[in-house]
């Protein structure tokens, strides 16, 4: 067990007929005394330095640790966002190259649908033209004949009867 400063305070030491100056020895004891006291005041401050000390590396320690645990879950959070944002990119990809489909299919159904209108439109024109001189060549025919001049004989008679009634 460690002396204490009252254990150097409160020893007896025996007399002898040639011995030390007891008034030289008491100052020097005293002086051991305050100089232990200070040791031990010192000692305890640098354990309760020491203790805050560990105490806040242990602080930092488990910061470091949630840091490090931290870093883990975000650097797995941005991998599960990362593989998402794949997911719903080839989603979107793949919506947008059936859509793409969809609209060539009816474009193409659409300019086979007006290729056939036009077809028809370009048989209709092409009847309605051979109609049409067929009917012109009639009425060349008819002009050329002598059906007019009774045709307009015909007419003039009629003429004629309405101018007198009138």
């Amino acid at each position: 067990m460690p002396l204490t400063p009252l254990d150097i305070h409160n020893k007896e030491f025996s007399r002898s007929f040639r011995g030390y100056d007891e008034d030289e020895v008491d100052d020097f004891l005293e002086r051991i005394i305050q100089d232990y006291e200070a040791l031990i005041r010192q000692n305890k401050e640098l354990e309760e330095k020491v203790q805050s000390l560990e105490d806040k590396l242990r602080h930092f320690m488990n910061i470091e640790e949630s840091l490090g645990k931290s870093i883990l879950v975000a650097q797995e959070t941005a991998e599960e966002v990362k593989a998402n944002a794949r997911k719903e990119a080839q989603l979107i990809i793949k919506e947008a190259e059936k859509n793409a489909d969809r609209i060539i299919s009816e474009a193409l159904n659409k300019s086979r649908k007006i290729a056939q209108e036009v077809e028809e439109v370009q048989k209709h024109a092409a009847i309605f033209r051979a109609r049409f001189r067929s009917l012109i060549q009639a009425q060349l025919e008819m002009l050329e004949s002598g059906e007019w001049d009774l045709f307009d004989k015909e007419l003039g008679k009629e003429l004629s009867a309405v101018e007198s009634n009138v």
